[in-house]
């Protein structure tokens, strides 16, 4: 089997990897033990590098096309397929061990997908800032002035020390504990209970942005929140997706 072929964004940090749309795919590439190489791609060549591929842009309705990464190429089928939650879908379909979606739950693990991250898991302009702290020189400048022009708001302006990131905190955590209350209603070690999905996939993901780009005194403070849950579910998807 010729190793699929995953794109994805590089950082200075170690391994490079911490975008949590990329990481979906990496965590299910794992867990389904598929081999795969990565193609690192720095934010200002996404467009040309994508369009060289024969992609076309997504609509945004508030704001211009913009071509995105994950990417997967797929050799042994010919396949090129962009978007998550759609790399799972086919990586599901074409490989089915070890499946992701188990007893038919792809539609609601979709509406899951969109629901539950931003109420439980929100991205607040804390982690922007951070973010861009981690990034390569070369994706620093276009990171920055693409969220100021998405969110009309000044980089500067983004979370300042203050009453702003005192904000960004406090909704962090009221959101985490909605997160809670959700988890506590599957009745089992994972989002299905006792079956291991793409949901879990989803919350670690989004976990995992957090712990990589944030200040270790900052992840600290969310690995506290909820009787030390959150980092002990991530390390456990982790573990579970040969990723720890």
């Amino acid at each position: 089997m010729k190793p699929l072929i995953l794109y994805d964004i590089p950082s200075q940090l170690p391994g490079s990897y911490w975008s949590p749309n990329t990481s979906k795919p990496r965590f299910v590439l794992s867990y389904k033990e598929l081999p795969f190489e990565t193609v690192w791609v720095e934010y200002p060549d996404i467009a040309t590098v994508l369009k060289g591929l024969g992609l076309t842009p997504k609509k945004r309705s508030d704001g211009p096309d913009i071509y995105t990464v994950p990417v997967l190429s797929d050799p042994n089928t010919g396949t090129l397929i962009d978007e998550s939650l759609e790399i799972a879908a086919y990586l599901e379909k074409t490989y089915p061990a070890k499946p992701i979606f188990p007893h038919d739950s792809q539609m609601l693990i979709r509406v899951f997908n969109s629901a539950y991250l931003n109420d439980a898991h929100p991205i607040v302009n804390l982690i922007y800032v951070r973010t861009a702290e981690i990034l390569n020189p070369a994706s620093v400048e276009y990171f920055r002035r693409t969220r100021s022009e998405r969110l009309q708001l000044p980089w500067e302006e983004f979370s300042p020390e203050g009453p702003k990131r005192d904000g960004d905190w406090a909704y962090l955590e009221q959101s985490f504990n909605k997160g809670e209350a959700l988890r506590e209603k599957s009745g089992g070690e994972w989002i299905m209970g006792d079956m291991f999905s793409y949901a879990d996939i989803i919350v670690a993901s989004r976990l995992f942005w957090y712990k990589r780009v944030l200040k270790e005194d900052e992840w600290a403070r969310i690995s506290s929140w909820n009787g030390g849950r959150w980092a002990k579910v991530l390390d456990k998807i982790q573990q579970e997706c040969h990723l720890a």
